[in-house]
């Protein structure tokens, strides 16, 4: 949960005509913290399509918020 709260923090941060990009961006970091929630709290252990779906959208929060603009 800390890292949820670290990452909306960061959000914050970030100046206000870019706040729809930001928005996008929060997805990944949600997905990564939701399968985290369901590992540590729900004790049910994220499976290889779990994995690879969360790499996908972190690798897509990555490119929305470090792309050469």
């Amino acid at each position: 949960m800390a890292r949820a709260r670290h990452g909306a923090w960061l959000l914050t941060l970030i100046d206000t005509t870019a706040a729809g990009r930001a928005y996008a961006a929060y997805g990944g970091i949600y997905i990564a913290a939701s399968l985290t929630w369901l590992w540590i709290v729900e004790d049910v252990r994220p499976d290889r399509w779990d994995l690879s779906g969360v790499a996908l959208a972190v690798a897509g929060t990555v490119v929305i918020l470090a792309g050469a603009r």
